[in-house]
């Protein structure tokens, strides 16, 4: 039923993925499904704050996200499921809806907080994904 399986992490933040990461493993197998990690590098935004790196900072920047992200998955997912590891920039929620259509993911497995009075008004990432994807996506509690 599902071919492609996207799991969207937050490498600094372990409840993003604690519990998604179960599910995602189980969907996969049961499916025998490929699995796609990715992670986003938030966007430093403003021209003005790029200034203060140097130019070769956001390449840099990348490249340590990239390891990190190919060592949580040798420490976190089993050896005999394939992986792809996928590392972008620039929003998150845009970001996983761009990574999703390009790998034409059938399911985006990803974790939620409970929500605060600021995602009320902001929307967390999670939110933003389910109303803004056309794929299916498996919301896990945190």
């Amino acid at each position: 039923m599902y071919k492609n399986i996207l799991l969207p992490v937050d490498l600094t933040q372990e409840t993003s993925w604690q519990k998604a990461l179960e599910v995602a493993i189980a969907h996969v197998q049961a499916f025998k499904s490929r699995l796609h990690v990715m992670t986003v590098v938030p966007d430093s935004g403003m021209a003005m704050i790029s200034q203060y790196f140097s130019k070769d900072a956001a390449h840099r920047i990348i490249e340590s996200t990239n390891e990190a992200l190919h060592k949580f998955v040798k420490d976190n997912v089993p050896a005999d499921i394939k992986v792809q590891h996928i590392v972008t920039t620039g929003s998150v929620y845009e970001s996983i809806i761009s990574v999703a259509h390009k790998i034409n993911a059938d399911l985006i497995v990803m974790s939620a907080h409970r929500p605060e009075l600021k995602d009320y008004l902001l929307g967390p990432n999670a939110a933003r994904v389910v109303r803004h994807s056309d794929r299916s996506v498996l919301v896990v509690r945190s």
